[in-house]
């Protein structure tokens, strides 16, 4: 079946992308939302040059979906439907994610995309969190923290790498993928990659109520 992968450009997408490929299975384009004004991927706040730079060390085509900031879930759902039912995602039967055990989420997923006739799969669906990210430093993929929730984990994290001295400093009570939402990554290299993608951080600030890491350009 023809597929997309939707694409943060953070470590599950990236492990997504690896579970694909070890399967046979390579998506015909990868699907991201970014926000108008800032040019910057919706939530993760990565900026939109390092985003394509990633998507071409991948191999694989880039859909961006321009949301406004503050984006009502009217206008979401109309762009991302608008989005689906357009080349190239037209013809695509099934769109990946990485989600790894949020009910809901799989559960709002799989009936948006029913509703255009598409399927949702999740190659990493069940994984056991610690393991998949251990499993992502053994592997080589490297990444580093873009944006953290300072009421889930302390704002020092926004900036580090994602690595083991990284998951040994989690505290208790923290999910080391991050799978409800106290911290984003940016995937620079890895087995999916053909090329790193040079990146360096930059200024720290909250915005929103999260704290972000500005992330250059190498």
């Amino acid at each position: 079946m023809t597929l997309a992968l939707s694409w943060s450009g953070g470590k599950d997408s990236a492990l997504a992308l690896h579970a694909l490929r070890d399967q046979g299975a390579e998506p015909v384009a990868l699907l991201t939302t970014v926000t108008h004004g800032y040019d910057r991927v919706s939530m993760h706040g990565v900026r939109r040059t390092l985003l394509r730079r990633q998507a071409d060390g991948v191999g694989v085509p880039l859909v961006e979906v321009v949301f406004p900031p503050a984006c009502t879930n009217e206008v979401y759902e109309e762009r991302m439907g608008h989005a689906l039912a357009s080349p190239p995602l037209r013809d695509v039967q099934e769109v990946a994610f990485g989600d790894l055990f949020l009910e809901d989420v799989r559960a709002y997923r799989e009936e948006r995309l029913a509703q255009v006739g598409k399927q949702a799969m999740f190659p990493l669906w069940g994984r056991d969190t610690s393991e998949l990210a251990r499993a992502f430093v053994e592997r080589g993929f490297r990444g580093v923290v873009a944006c953290v929730d300072p009421g889930r984990l302390d704002a020092s994290f926004a900036g580090r790498s994602y690595d083991t001295a990284f998951l040994d400093d989690l505290p208790r009570g923290v999910d080391p993928s991050g799978e409800n939402g106290e911290f984003h990554t940016f995937v620079h290299l890895g087995p999916v990659f053909d090329r790193p993608v040079p990146v360096e951080t930059g200024a720290i600030a909250e915005r929103d109520g999260f704290v972000f890491c500005d992330l250059l350009p190498g």
